[in-house]
């Protein structure tokens, strides 16, 4: 990383201590649980427990929960009892995210290594595969979802609402006549979970949280190998781009298959770029056949493969093939292995490509946090237009601008293999701001591949404000709280705070204060 993040006195004091304590992983691991890095990764540990215990009754409840009435819990639900448990979620979230600061200033200072933030990682991620599905319901319409194929309906035809039952009674109702946006994969992986599960909602989300998990062992492994091939710095990309809590809480404890998709995403890069390209390819095709997303990698993995290909025929003092046979070699294998995946996963699960035309369903969201949602808002200020008729004009435009950036930056990004994966970050970037709709999770698209570049410290001190404003801008039931002045004013002060204490201990200066009033108080001459 950049050198003006200056390093503290811990690194010495811990290396020393790990030389006193001996070689043993024991004593090691004791040493960094001492150091203010460890502090921070136990008091992160305590944030995923506080939060998974408020999520009984202030998370993504389901409607019934005999479950809590027969551990006589039920009153966290209502009344002080909900209270108590929203208080809990989010002093749970503001706890993971100084933590999480914390543990990013150290490994800007060098204190910590990959090592312990892979220790780290399941600390935080083990409370969380207990609690209740926080910040969406999205898991709800999952089970749904897998319960639609499972009882024989088409997904891509049927919404949820044609098989009523326990699994419909918790979807989220602008989603039950919602025909399914997502791939044959996502699919199969419901209809295996409901098989097993039937309409038990308790442990079918159980077993969705699980089955999403190897997606964060994937990126635990990609992000770092991803970082070390483009100059950015391991730790501070695992640290960025995974232990952030906007990715823990909303992937791992909101249940979003996001976290498989970006997981497949990511490893497939990976493999791609040391020179797998099909195993690659076909990692990737699999994310896509998840969610669409993982889809936009492809074509720039076309270019990785080329330079490839003319790289090796250089080294072997041969000429390289022409740049159009060369192109046609690689996307042509490439599409083959796109399709073998897509097209063997569908005839699999027995549906066609309804998914595609399903894709519009999301234009039910609105919020600030996709561009055309806040033109259209801006728009209906200034003129007779309602938010219905702006939103139709602006999404269009913004369609043909996303269309126009998608092309512009596939042919500008494709010289080198360092171009093809910055041209990924920027078209996730820009596929989740000019998209009809956005939520916060969605940010994890483009960062788990932008954390492998090397940033300067003021890069990173947007990027933490950025994630933890959007950590702090829904409600722990999924509602959204960006129309709440005061909960956007509340957000904005804590992501200020948050970034600033990247780099600065106490940003505040609330440990001076004492002291300079008690040095005031005991010098006469300044009375």
């Amino acid at each position: 990383m950049s050198s003006s993040a200056a390093p503290d006195a811990e690194p010495h004091h811990r290396a020393a201590a790990d030389r006193a304590a001996g070689p043993g992983a024991s004593h090691r691991f004791s040493g960094f649980l001492r150091s203010q890095a460890g502090n921070a990764a136990l008091l992160g540990m305590c944030g995923a427990a506080l939060l998974t215990f408020g999520s009984f009754g202030a998370g993504s409840v389901r409607r019934e929960d005999p479950l809590l009435e027969d551990m006589y819990l039920s009153w966290l639900r209502f009344g002080h009892g909900l209270l108590l448990s929203t208080i809990l979620i989010w002093v749970g979230v503001l706890l993971m995210i100084g933590a999480w600061v914390r543990v990013g200033r150290a490994t800007l200072n060098g204190a910590v290594t990959l090592r312990d933030l892979w220790t780290i990682l399941p600390a935080w991620v083990t409370p969380l595969l207990v609690a209740t599905p926080m910040f969406s319901r999205d898991a709800y319409s999952y089970l749904a979802q897998g319960a639609l194929l499972r009882d024989g309906f088409d997904p891509y035809s049927d919404g949820p609402v044609v098989n009523p039952g326990v699994l419909l009674d918790n979807v989220s109702n602008v989603w039950t006549t919602t025909t399914t946006p997502y791939g044959p994969v996502h699919l199969l992986l419901g209809a295996g979970i409901t098989s097993v599960t039937g309409d038990n909602v308790v442990s079918g989300t159980w077993l969705w949280r699980l089955t999403m998990l190897p997606g964060l062992v994937l990126m635990a492994w990609a992000v770092p190998k991803l970082a070390r091939r483009f100059g950015g710095n391991p730790a501070i990309a695992l640290w960025l781009a995974v232990l952030n809590p906007l990715v823990l809480i909303h992937l791992v404890g909101g249940v979003h298959n996001e976290l498989l998709m970006v997981g497949l995403m990511a490893a497939g890069i990976v493999l791609v770029v040391e020179g797998r390209h099909v195993g690659g390819i076909a990692l990737v095709s699999f994310g896509a056949a998840i969610k669409a997303t993982a889809g936009i990698a492809l074509p720039f993995l076309v270019w990785v493969w080329m330079v490839h290909e003319r790289d090796r025929a250089r080294a072997e003092g041969r000429p390289p093939v022409a740049p159009v046979r060369l192109f046609f070699k690689a996307a042509g294998t490439g599409f083959v292995v796109f399709v073998a995946v897509f097209g063997g996963t569908s005839l699999l699960a027995g549906v066609g490509i309804g998914w595609m035309t399903a894709l519009s369903g999301s234009s039910k969201i609105i919020n600030w946090l996709s561009l055309p949602t806040m033109m259209a808002h801006v728009v209906t200020w200034f003129t007779p237009w309602r938010l219905g008729s702006a939103l139709d004009v602006t999404r269009m435009l913004c369609a043909v601008a996303l269309v126009v950036i998608l092309v512009a930056a596939w042919w500008r990004f494709r010289r080198t293999e360092r171009d093809a994966v910055l041209g990924i970050v920027v078209t996730l970037t820009a596929v989740t701001l000019l998209s009809p709709a956005a939520l916060p999770w969605y940010y994890s698209w483009p960062l788990a591949v932008a954390a492998a570049f090397a940033m300067s410290p003021r890069t990173l001190m947007i990027l933490v404000g950025l994630s933890t404003w959007l950590m702090l801008i829904f409600n722990p039931d999924g509602s959204i709280g960006m129309y709440n002045l005061a909960h956007v004013a509340l957000a904005v002060v804590a992501s200020v705070i948050a970034a600033l204490s990247l780099c600065t201990e106490d940003p505040l200066r609330l440990r001076a204060r004492p002291r300079e009033k008690s040095a005031s108080t005991a010098d006469p001459a300044r009375q």
